[in-house]
């Protein structure tokens, strides 16, 4: 897989989530790894600091010995760099290092107070998940205190809303480069747009789902195994609770249909789902050619 993944880093333990998922996902995927810390531009600097350049040096210094420090706990065979960058916001500046240097994923940790092993967002992944062109990993709380996983399976939930096919299509890829298992779950039954009658879509849950299954098996290599599991539960909460997890996987969401072409949006079913996954999410944008789709 082409590209790299860029890491927004902070000096916090959601930072060292973050660069553990990176490592984690640069090893499975032989990409490149950029640690990146984004200084507030001078326009956005509170009044009441002092704007002489020797604290603004003073400030960027110590983001790079952050950075020098962090590069220093990730695995040694790993190809990885660290850059500050400077933007009137966090995200900004993590969407412009993702453009400038070819990145597949954007990754970030958990906003604090969140449990561990849980997802809370913050306003950074908040404001990514609004922006990005780039897909965007979000890490659960505690990540850096598991074992040196690489992914063990990769697991994409499946529905019937536009961006479906954009996000088949990223879950084989991520699949067919890391030579594992590729896991479809349909939450068909559960995800509905308003209107439909629930128990008549989950009487084709069964067709769909092969269709599915039989796409993914023609997209993907051959000698990666391929299975469609069918969440059941009273609620999206329910089923994803319900589901098994193997150390070290992640799982893909495609963005809401109401998301802009190749534009990122978490969706009702996805921030759903969030607050049960003990794994890692990927969130993927939805492809231009389904603009009319809206």
């Amino acid at each position: 897989m082409a590209g790299a993944i860029v890491v927004g880093y902070t000096a916090t333990d959601a930072g060292a989530d973050a660069a553990a998922l990176g490592a984690r996902l640069a090893r499975s995927l032989g990409a490149r790894l950029h640690l990146v810390i984004v200084l507030p531009t001078e326009g956005t600097r509170s009044p009441i600091v002092a704007p002489e350049r020797a604290y603004a040096e003073h400030i960027r210094a110590q983001a790079r010995q952050w950075l020098s420090d962090a590069i220093g706990t990730l695995p040694p065979e790993l190809t990885r760099t660290g850059h500050v960058r400077f933007a009137e916001s966090f995200a900004e500046g993590l969407i412009a290092a993702g453009e400038e240097f070819g990145a597949r994923l954007i990754v970030v940790g958990a906003a604090g107070g969140g449990l561990f092993g849980r997802h809370r967002l913050g306003s950074v992944a908040s404001e990514l998940l609004h922006s990005s062109t780039i897909p965007v990993a979000l890490a659960p709380a505690g990540i850096a205190r598991e074992d040196d996983h690489a992914l063990p399976r990769v697991t994409a939930a499946i529905g019937i809303r536009p961006g479906a096919d954009a996000l088949l299509d990223e879950a084989t890829t991520v699949a067919s480069v890391a030579g594992v298992p590729l896991r479809l779950v349909s939450l068909m039954p559960l995800d509905v747009p308003p209107g439909l009658d629930t128990a008549a879509i989950g009487i084709v849950t069964d067709d769909y789902a092969q269709s599915v299954l039989e796409k993914a098996r023609a997209a993907v290599d051959e000698r990666i195994a391929t299975e469609v599991e069918q969440a059941g539960g009273d609620s999206v909460e329910d089923a994803v609770a319900h589901l098994s997890w193997l150390p070290g996987e992640v799982i893909l969401v495609g963005s809401s249909r109401l998301a802009q072409p190749r534009r990122l949006f978490l969706g009702s079913t996805a921030a759903k789902m969030l607050h049960e996954l003990p794994v890692p999410m990927i969130v993927v944008p939805r492809t231009r050619a389904e603009a009319g789709d809206r």
